[in-house]
């Protein structure tokens, strides 16, 4: 943009120049030639006004001697024929001169100044040749000057216009950078307004803007983790019911299962509170975050009689995503199986590590499959369930810089492939 400015001021100015500078062009060349003209007139003029007066040749050319200049040449031609100065050929003009007509006429690139003058032996002839270097004389210098100036004057303003695009554009490259900072998670990035007032009017507005996305972004994680901390009271009579089961086996495992959800609610609360500006760049090992939860949820799938298949690539394989949000888009995968296909519906959960960096997670089952990619948006569902689990799935691969496929198997049901990026090293 600031070349583009300096450009159209550059173009601004060259219109204005061409427009003064065409005309003092064609002033100069009219100025030059009518110079020329006015001398070789007066030369003319002056020598026919000796001549009429002199009587002897010798006189004569005396007076042209007088006049002969480097450039501008007179010539006499007497009444007798005798021509005193340079050869003076036959023209229309040297006619019309004998003719007792004073004329200037064209010869050439030169202007002949022929004028008759009344002597007491007769009609006599001054003939002044203009050649056409005398009347070009000056006009190159002219030229040289004015095509100086004009380029002195392209140059000069485009400097100016360059060095006020960038006083202008500078503020609006420090909103530009506020504002990547800000769609990057710094809520805490700043502008300080300089420049124009209508760009300290927008960063003026971009802080206010920050600021409130700043308390509105404080709110909602202080909301999540009130919400979170008030699940701690069911989670709590949970127990307790659980470790009053009579078969000490179910109240072991139902002990367990509440254990993993106030972990799970005690997570989340941290997350919550943990302050988003400054925060490292999320990373976990995919490879022990699948394992767990695949641990997790086998059980369940043993009981409603579901063969799994596991396929999980040894770790460490980092990954650009925070453990417990992996751990709940892996429980949303898991949990989407069970909960919405036939009980005995096998299905299998493949991890492999990505040529690129990061893992490609794949979890894949024989059930009726998925409607389409359009499950993908939050709050999309077709089972009557909240829709947020695949949304979950997607956001946290493409926060990692990954992304969701869905596909079917070869059995008819759904293939659901989350690829996610590398941790950042």
């Amino acid at each position: 943009m600031r070349r583009r400015f300096a450009l159209t001021v550059l173009a601004t100015t060259s219109i204005v120049v061409a427009a003064f500078l065409i005309p003092l062009v064609v002033l100069v060349r009219e100025i030059a030639v009518d110079r020329a003209m006015a001398e070789g007139t007066a030369d003319a003029r002056n020598v026919a006004a000796l001549i009429g007066v002199l009587r002897d040749p010798e006189s004569v050319r005396l007076v042209v001697a007088g006049y002969d200049r480097d450039l501008i040449t007179t010539t006499v031609r007497l009444p007798d024929g005798t021509v005193v100065g340079p050869p003076l050929p036959s023209s229309a003009g040297l006619a019309a001169a004998l003719e007792g007509r004073a004329v200037t006429t064209t010869v050439g690139a030169d202007q002949e100044i022929v004028v008759p003058v009344e002597t007491p032996a007769g009609r006599a002839v001054v003939r002044t040749v203009v050649p056409g270097e005398a009347l070009r004389r000056g006009v190159t210098q002219a030229y040289v000057v004015l095509g100086a100036l004009a380029v002195g004057l392209l140059v000069v303003a485009f400097v100016v216009a360059d060095r006020f695009a960038k006083w202008v554009l500078r503020p609006v490259g420090a909103l530009a950078t506020v504002a990547r900072h800000l769609g990057q998670g710094d809520l805490g990035a700043r502008v300080g307004p300089v420049g124009p007032a209508e760009l300290v009017e927008v960063g003026t507005a971009l802080n206010l803007l920050a600021d409130r996305i700043g308390g509105l972004v404080a709110r909602e994680r202080e909301s999540v983790a009130d919400l979170s901390h008030r699940l701690r009271t069911p989670l709590t009579a949970l127990r307790l019911e659980a470790h009053g089961l009579a078969d000490p086996g179910e109240s072991a495992r139902m002990v367990a299962l509440v254990r993993t959800l106030e972990r799970t609610a005690t997570q989340i609360i941290a997350e919550a509170r943990r302050p988003a500006d400054g925060a490292a760049p999320p990373r976990c090992d995919a490879a022990a975050v699948v394992a767990d939860r695949v641990r997790f949820w086998a059980p369940l799938a043993e009981d409603l009689g579901r063969r799994m298949e596991l396929r999980l690539a040894a770790g460490p394989l980092p990954v650009a995503a925070a453990g417990t949000a992996l751990a709940a888009a892996v429980d949303a995968l898991l949990e989407n199986v069970l909960a919405h296909t036939p009980d005995g519906t096998p299905f299998a959960v493949t991890l492999l590590p990505r040529p690129a960096g990061g893992a490609c997670l794949r979890v894949a089952d024989a059930g009726p499959g998925l409607s389409g990619p359009e499950v993908l948006a939050r709050g999309a569902s077709a089972a009557g369930s909240t829709g947020l689990g695949l949304d979950i799935v997607r956001r946290v691969a493409e926060s990692s810089g990954g992304g969701v496929r869905l596909t079917r198997s070869a059995a008819g049901g759904a293939v659901i492939e989350v690829e996610l990026g590398p941790a950042a090293r």
